[in-house]
């Protein structure tokens, strides 16, 4: 099966997320991805857990989030303060389609490795660069990882609830929003450069891919004066709209009701017809004026059931309702194992493993991971003696100058 990117030649210099899973991305479609990691101590998020807190796991010496992020590529460890580990990367990239980084506009600079340098070395080379803000501007350089620009982005003062300070969406938001933007952008690239024979740099600031995930709330202000408040679980146009306790140990049940008609047939299946005589329930406008005592009521009545029934009884009437999942429901859901979302790894490590999968197919090929996040410099041997063609003279000299170790 010829996967799309097949023949595809990808450089990644990432760290952390963004960079690396776009990467990934490439080399699940077929891409021969190689990334480049500082020999010591490799990408930073090999390390974001302690070696106490991955045993306990029973993680061995491999983070889940660099297993996550690196799949299907290759991995070589260069010493890129040497002029020699400069020229190891400027070699493959005279041989690649594209070269990535997520690393700030002064490290690329300070490396000599921004676009205009690179397409002197191969003409038809695709760089793409994503970091905070872009590689323009007076905030070019300004370091910060995904927690920092959610707040800068605005979702931080809307998540919350109104009578408690902020709160960062869990994990580095920004950087999830705008791998779906990276991958369309490259996608585009690859054609364009396949049709023309020319390069182009992509610069993508994470800032401005994300605050377009606000638009509505931005056009409201813009056209209305209104101002998005932290609302908790709540929404504007619904009412009920929250999670709702079930039984057992943190059980819920995520629960919206946006129509008076929805509202009737709610009350119906829950046994609870008394609440549409009720006036301060009647309209949507009743409800939202009285939505302190309306979730009381709910949860209370939800308390009797379990996640699982309360949901299938008002998805059976059409009401919009889903089960709060952890991680144990996540890797038992029918849905995502019928669609063979986690797949099943085996790492020289930690032995096999379960790793999750792309939320697409294609119908003429399954993109997929190919191979576990490599070792820090697994590949050195093969990028360095095979790929790049040096003889065994060179390649053991070069490790003796700790170009690579």
């Amino acid at each position: 099966m010829v996967l799309p990117l097949e023949g595809i030649k990808v450089i990644e210099l990432g760290v952390w997320v963004v960079g690396p899973t776009c990467a990934r991305v490439l080399g699940e479609l077929g891409a021969d991805v190689i990334k480049i990691e500082n020999p010591r101590g490799g990408d930073p998020i090999r390390g974001v857990l302690s070696s106490e807190e991955m045993a306990a796991l029973g993680l061995g010496f491999v983070n889940p989030s660099w297993e996550q992020f690196n799949g299907s590529k290759r991995a070589i460890a260069v010493d890129l303060s040497q002029e020699a580990g400069k020229e190891i990367v400027y070699k493959l990239v005279k041989m690649s389609d594209v070269f990535m980084t997520n690393l700030r506009a002064s490290a690329v600079d300070r490396l000599v490795m921004d676009y205009e340098s690179l397409a002197k070395i191969n003409p038809r080379i695709i760089m793409f660069s994503t970091c905070n803000q872009g590689q323009t501007g007076p905030r070019r350089s300004q370091p910060g990882f995904g927690s920092h620009l959610t707040a800068i982005a605005g979702f931080t003062s809307i998540t919350g609830w109104p009578d408690r300070r902020p709160s960062v969406p869990w994990g580095p938001y920004t950087d999830y929003a705008s791998i779906h933007f990276a991958t369309f952008a490259l996608t585009a690239a690859l054609e364009y450069q396949h049709r023309t024979g020319k390069g182009q740099h992509l610069d993508l600031s994470q800032y401005e891919s994300s605050v377009h995930l606000l638009t509505p709330l931005l056009l409201d202000y813009q056209v209305n004066g209104r101002e998005f408040t932290r609302m908790g679980n709540r929404s504007q146009c619904a009412a009920p709209h929250s999670v709702y306790p079930c039984k057992g140990k943190e059980r819920w049940c995520a629960i919206a009701i946006f129509s008076d008609d929805e509202w009737h047939r709610f009350c119906q299946v829950s046994g609870k017809p008394s609440w549409l005589s009720d006036p301060r329930f009647s309209t949507l406008t009743k409800r939202k004026e009285n939505e302190d005592e309306l979730d009381r009521l709910i949860g209370e009545w939800a308390k009797d059931f379990s996640a699982e029934e309360l949901m299938v009884m008002l998805q059976s009437v059409g009401i919009s309702a889903g089960i709060v999942e952890n991680t144990k429901d996540l890797s038992e859901d029918p849905q995502l194992k019928y669609r063979h979302y986690f797949k099943e790894l085996e790492h020289p490590e930690i032995g096999k493993y379960l790793c999750e999968g792309n939320a697409f197919s294609l119908s003429k090929t399954l993109p997929d991971f190919r191979m576990p996040a490599p070792c820090l410099g697994e590949h050195n041997e093969y990028v360095y003696t095979k790929v790049l063609g040096m003889s065994d003279e060179e390649f053991t000299e070069l490790l003796s100058e700790g170009v690579f170790e």
